[in-house]
């Protein structure tokens, strides 16, 4: 991606994704609605990465949170807003990840009260 997320969260996403659980599929959702739905996930330490495409981006508000983790880099943070409810930091990102988390540059993951089914 040209620019990091947190300055252009339209990248993630260009239109909407189902809403619903569809077979086969690995589902985010939070406040009862679904936030992020891929049969294409990542999983690494027990997180599911969501490919950045099937990330429902009108949720997403940008977040000031950064954290390092020693293997995978800088993560960026994003809250999660629904139906007025803000749910703080809920969703994070690698922009650049290190080498050996290459994996999941450009996925999405999730956690704080997210609820993750597949």
């Amino acid at each position: 991606m040209p620019l990091p997320w947190r300055h252009r969260p339209e990248a993630l996403l260009t239109a909407r994704r189902p809403v619903g659980q569809t077979p086969g599929m690995t589902t985010a959702r939070w406040q009862g609605v679904v936030v992020a739905e891929s049969d294409h996930t990542v999983v690494v330490e027990g997180n599911h990465y969501f490919p950045a495409d099937s990330v429902c981006t009108e949720y997403l508000r940008p977040s000031d949170t950064t954290t390092v983790c020693g293997w995978k880099g800088t993560a960026e943070y994003y809250s999660l807003h629904v139906d007025g409810a803000t749910n703080q930091d809920a969703a994070w990102y690698y922009a650049d990840p290190d080498p050996a988390a290459e994996r999941i540059r450009g996925r999405v993951a999730f956690w704080r009260g997210v609820e993750i089914t597949d």
